[in-house]
């Protein structure tokens, strides 16, 4: 089943409620340093944290990172990187003590109870397309009394609150400004369009090394690829529901056939908070999981695939970067755009032609796979919705973000007295 939902998480908040107020009042009494700096990531020593941290790093600016457990642990100190468990007392103090806080999915990725009064981060990750934060109606929802209004107004009213101590959250244009600050309710000041750190690596050196280093990478994660045309499935998360797409056993024949006529492999990367059972048993060999247990971040392997399938992922925007033609496979759109809602509209990123069944979505695969004129037509797709979602392709995101980020507290310190303390 999967693990999580907007209602069982928000009902953890609420009963949580006399913790977040002890860590607010430790927090008044704890005076924040002047430079410490923690990191956090939901899935790991990954994503935009760490690009902003290797730009903090390089800077001598002091850094911890709040790990969650012992393989976040090992992997931060084979980079090298200082870590401490989030949820142990050395965790919390400090986050009650860091200057600047900086998340990539919310403040659970630190200790959440004290990060009042640090300048925070939230660098999010990816560029929405589902309806997320204050926007969605799934964020207010609460397995506590779900049909109570006074709870829905009661999660919303903690969830501004809590979104509204951001100090700065990068958007990758100004399209994507006016969503991120309609979603976390916060002010064109705090949002600058800088970039998105997380994306700098499908930008940095050239196409060809690009794809050589992701295909190397891709080898030593899931096995031998060989030159072979490689399929990247990525479903988005169904807040706490399985995902509709899952194949059944004619799918799965289908899907079987389809890579064995082709040649291709398929990687399947369901969501880390999902559900669902994606094996091929008839496809074996030719169908690897690349799950987040396998890889935290699959934004460097972009570059090593041939196409990806997916219905609501960020990943569409972040693969008009490489560019990749993407078939969108979406059988729920109706009922999952009633529920959570999109920007905008579907059709104005996935086009009048997205399908609703794997059979189709074979179909259109096959073609973007063996006719240049139809591979053709998606990769101007991609490329006319990657001028319209990201205003920097120069690779050098992270480093406008650390810098706005060092402009910013530094105007504050000298406008509220911050940082007194040189501990």
């Amino acid at each position: 089943m999967a693990s999580f939902s907007f209602g069982d998480g928000n009902a953890k908040k609420l009963l949580a409620l006399p913790l977040y107020a002890a860590g607010w009042m430790l927090t008044r009494f704890v005076p924040r340093s002047r430079d410490e700096w923690v990191f956090g990531c939901a899935v790991g020593i990954a994503d935009g944290a760490l690009a902003v941290w290797e730009q903090a790093h390089a800077a001598g600016t002091r850094s911890l990172w709040l790990v969650d457990g012992p393989a976040q642990e090992r992997d931060a100190a084979a980079r090298g990187i200082p870590a401490a468990r989030k949820g142990s007392l050395r965790g919390l103090w400090r986050t009650a003590r860091a200057r600047v806080v900086v998340v990539t999915h919310g403040f659970g990725d630190v200790n959440r109870y004290t990060v009042s009064g640090a300048f925070i981060v939230q660098l999010w990750h990816g560029i929405p397309l589902k309806r997320i934060g204050i926007d969605s109606p799934e964020t207010v929802r609460s397995s506590i009394l779900p049909s109570s209004a006074l709870v829905r107004r009661a999660v919303a009213a903690m969830y501004r609150s809590a979104t509204r101590r951001i100090g700065l959250l990068p958007a990758a244009s100004h399209l994507v400004r006016g969503r991120l600050e309609s979603a976390f309710s916060l002010p064109d000041a705090r949002v600058p369009v800088v970039g998105e750190p997380r994306v700098d690596v499908l930008s940095c050196g050239t196409a060809a090394e690009r794809r050589r280093a992701a295909r190397q990478e891709l080898a030593r994660l899931v096995g031998d690829i060989g030159e072979a045309p490689v399929v990247l499935y990525a479903p988005t998360w169904r807040d706490g529901d399985l995902d509709p797409a899952i194949p059944d056993a004619d799918d799965a024949a289908a899907i079987a056939t389809f890579l064995e006529e082709s040649g291709a492999i398929l990687l399947v990367r369901s969501h880390p908070l999902g559900a669902g059972e994606y094996r091929v048993p008839a496809a074996e060999g030719r169908v690897r999981l690349l799950g987040s247990d396998v890889v935290a971040d699959v934004t460097p392997l972009l570059s090593g695939l041939d196409a990806l399938v997916t219905d609501y992922s960020s990943l569409a925007f972040d693969t008009s970067l490489v560019p990749l033609p993407v078939v969108f496979l979406a059988p729920d759109v109706v009922e999952y755009g009633r529920r959570r809602g999109f920007y905008g509209s579907f059709r104005e990123v996935a086009g009048d032609d997205a399908a609703e069944t794997w059979p189709e979505a074979l179909g259109q695969l096959g073609a973007v796979l063996a006719d240049p004129v139809e591979r053709k037509r998606r990769l101007d797709r991609a490329r006319e919705l990657d001028a319209r979602v990201h205003a920097f392709r120069d690779g050098r995101n992270a480093e406008r973000v650390y810098r706005a980020i060092v402009e910013a507290i530094g105007a504050s310190t000298r406008s509220d007295g911050l940082g007194e303390d040189t501990e």
